[in-house]
């Protein structure tokens, strides 16, 4: 058993590890404070355009198609999945590497906000409609103004989970985004709130996309 002065040795060591690892994320934000607000400033451009693809798309959408899967499967209500893993997703994106490695926190904000925007320009040029047997979905009423009906090509709910994956490589949490991704894949199937070619194309292309912003962000912060 451990001894009481023992137990308050230990308490003190994590004590004096917190107190030094404090000041260490501070330097690393201020070191890195010009990249974080670009990413931020990105980010932002990015979340706008999503706006207004989201209600373009939303306006436009003018065609139902059959679909191999879709058409085998019934529609399944997996919404606390769809709604509540996914969420978690986008805030670990974030919160991770703000805990645990401030360095990559522009990298990560900044890669979500590339695919963000390429998925803008995707769905804008897909006039399809939601399939007509999908569930509805109600997000709570303070994100219900960011979600939109017919932003089909490609996964958002597939594709945002593999940003973490391909981030985070040197870490244990990479396989719990492409566990979530998979999971995710398969719940907008299972739903019928996206067609099998969005949640199959939303992998090569979140490999391309995030190939392309390793390039564009490596030449960015050899500059700053």
């Amino acid at each position: 058993m451990i001894t009481k002065k023992e137990a308050e040795f230990e308490e003190w060591k994590r004590k004096t590890r917190l107190k030094q690892l404090f000041p260490q994320w501070i330097e690393e934000i201020k070191k890195n404070f010009r990249l974080i607000a670009a990413s931020i400033i990105l980010l932002i451009i990015a979340t706008s355009l999503d706006y207004v693809a989201g209600n373009y798309v939303t306006k436009v959408g003018s065609a139902q198609s059959s679909d191999l899967i879709l058409d085998y499967i019934p529609a399944l209500d997996l919404s606390i999945i769809f709604i509540y893993l996914f969420l978690i997703v986008v805030s670990l994106i974030f919160i991770y590497p703000l805990i645990f490695n401030v360095k990559k926190l522009h990298l990560a904000i900044a890669h979500f906000s590339l695919l963000i925007m390429v998925r803008s320009i995707f769905m804008s040029l897909t006039h399809l409609k939601t399939p007509a047997t999908a569930v509805v979905v109600k997000f709570p009423d303070l994100l219900s103004k960011l979600v939109f009906e017919n932003d089909l090509f490609f996964s958002g709910h597939t594709a945002i989970p593999l940003v973490g994956f391909f981030l985070f490589k040197e870490s244990k949490i990479r396989w719990f985004f492409l566990a979530s991704s998979i999971t995710l894949g398969a719940t907008a199937l299972l739903m019928h709130r996206h067609y099998s070619i969005d949640v199959a194309a939303a992998f090569f292309i979140v490999y391309g996309t995030f190939k392309i912003g390793e390039k564009l962000f490596q030449k960015i912060e050899n500059i700053n």
